[in-house]
């Protein structure tokens, strides 16, 4: 199925996604050479507490470990490889096949290269948050959050207070 066809079907989870969705979709019409879709994951443990944050080197804020694509990869396959190579992790589990999240954000100017849109798709994972992890050079440090924690260290940024609520749906214990 194809991206266009993926973001087509997805329910957002409330207006902002919406919106996401709206823009993302605007973009895979017309594109804009400046801008370009990249693949991330929200990876909690398996206790369903944490979550796993990076804190990126050039943007120097705690967000989920992702990137840009590579050759013909899905953006699936990308927020999965991204995720290896930031953080060591052989444990990861996806924990839904579909999309589970849709952000769009401006990342600024950083030396030759102009502010410019991600148009981000995010894929849920789980991990054992008592491997070893690895920081990568895309990283200043790399840790386990506790998901109450989560919202002071990352400045309340919205698209992380999305994903950490979404998340919950995944970790709260299933009726009997």
């Amino acid at each position: 199925m194809s991206l266009f066809s993926q973001i087509s079907a997805y329910a957002p989870w409330n207006s902002t996604e919406k919106v996401h969705k709206k823009t993302l979709l605007a973009f895979l019409k017309k594109g804009n050479p400046a801008s370009h879709v990249t693949g991330s994951a929200w990876v909690i443990n398996r206790a369903g507490d944490k979550a796993l944050l990076t804190l990126h080197t050039k943007l120097d804020k705690w967000i989920q470990p992702g990137g840009h694509g590579e050759g013909n990869e899905s953006v699936r396959e990308t927020a999965l490889r991204e995720t290896r190579e930031e953080t060591g992790l052989t444990s990861l589990e996806l924990l839904c096949p579909g999309i589970f999240d849709l952000d769009v954000h401006r990342i600024p100017p950083n030396g030759d290269i102009p502010g410019h849109c991600h148009y981000d798709i995010r894929f849920i994972l789980r991990a054992d948050d008592g491997e070893t992890l690895t920081i990568s050079r895309e990283s200043k440090d790399l840790k386990w959050v506790a998901f109450d924690e989560i919202p002071a260290l990352t400045g309340h940024s919205p698209g992380i207070l999305r994903m950490l609520a979404k998340s919950k749906e995944y970790t709260a214990p299933k009726p009997r």
